[in-house]
């Protein structure tokens, strides 16, 4: 993977992450968010962008 796509990749990670940080979730059944992965943390993402419209 190149290391522009490989950058890209973790900066989404860390946006995600950031951004379900501040909605107060800290884990998902037991594996801490920097575990997941990137369809995992977008996943639980828009299940909380969801409950909020």
């Amino acid at each position: 993977m190149g290391k522009l796509l490989r950058n890209a990749l973790n900066n989404k990670k860390v946006f995600l992450i950031n951004k379900l940080i501040n909605e107060g979730i800290y884990k998902k059944n037991n594996t801490h968010l920097f575990e997941m992965t990137l369809s995992d943390l977008q996943e639980e993402y828009n299940k909380i962008s969801d409950k909020k419209r």
